[in-house]
């Protein structure tokens, strides 16, 4: 369906949610299977983000749109620090840590949303700000290494970049969504290059994870959500993939046997449902997540 996907006309609702659920399933394995792969964090992100790139061309090339605006470009520096924010995060601190940070997005969307969008900013929206930060707040209390501090840094700064990327997309009225992701990709890849001959290659084990990432975790999820979204409501567009937060510790718990603090576990709660609320109350009152 995807190879042969024609981008004027949307799918029906039933593929839509089918095409919404994989996009959050594939993008859950990210923690895992970044854990897999020993080499250097921003080698990962380079490799990654390179195979992506060639996915979304192979599937998509023909219907690309670029127009090189700022906010394109913007768009796409702001998708590179994204992912190589998470995966810097994901081998300093626990899976679970990387991605709930990451999931405060919408919290720098909800802030900056006045003076990049105008888009007014009421109190509901700041009681989820403080509830979020609140939870954020709880990240940092348990008993945590240097390192693992850093990857809490790291993953906050994972989640405003992305914050930041709905902002450029959104702002983007006829542009290809697609292209912005492609760009980044492209800027993470050329990042991460150097970084790829500093320290030994990966295993054969961690090439098939690389492989795994780059071509489903990344590139084909991206395709599916792109497709899904056109054909849904905007509270299915939001609410499903919240099934990401919660899957991508879990994969890891199983697999690695990580375990994540028991502050960070309830910051993560007061996260996902704060952020959940807040995008399903703002959606059905048509003001969008």
């Amino acid at each position: 369906m995807l190879l042969k996907y024609d981008w004027s006309s949307p799918v029906s609702r039933k593929k839509a949610f089918v095409l919404l659920i994989a996009a959050a399933i594939l993008w859950s394995s990210g923690g895992l299977l970044i854990k897999l792969v020993d080499w250097s964090p921003l080698a990962i992100a380079g490799a990654r983000s390179a195979l992506a790139a060639l996915t979304i061309f192979l599937l998509t090339g023909k219907q690309l749109r670029f127009n090189w605006t700022a906010i394109q470009i913007g768009g796409a520096l702001a998708y590179a620090g994204t992912v190589a924010f998470f995966v810097l995060a994901t081998k300093l601190t626990t899976a679970a840590n990387a991605i709930l940070l990451q999931y405060t997005a919408p919290l720098y969307v909800a802030i900056l949303g006045f003076w990049f969008l105008r888009e007014r900013t009421n109190p509901f929206d700041w009681l989820i700000v403080f509830l979020t930060l609140c939870g954020i707040f709880l990240f940092f209390l348990d008993d945590l290494s240097p390192g693992n501090l850093l990857g809490n840094g790291f993953a906050a700064l994972s989640g405003l970049c992305f914050g930041l990327f709905i902002l450029c997309m959104r702002k983007q009225e006829d542009s290809s969504p697609m292209a912005t992701v492609l760009l980044g990709n492209l800027v993470t890849a050329a990042a991460g290059l150097p970084f790829m001959f500093h320290t030994a290659p990966p295993d054969l084990a961690g090439w098939g994870a690389l492989l795994l990432l780059g071509i489903f975790q990344l590139g084909l999820s991206y395709i599916c959500y792109a497709i899904a979204v056109r054909s849904v409501t905007a509270l299915e567009a939001v609410l499903i993939p919240v099934i990401e937060p919660l899957l991508n510790p879990l994969w890891v718990l199983l697999f690695v046997g990580e375990t994540p603090g028991p502050w960070a576990l309830a910051g993560g709660l007061i996260v996902v449902i704060s952020i959940t609320a807040h995008s399903a109350v703002k959606t059905l009152k048509g003001a969008g997540p």
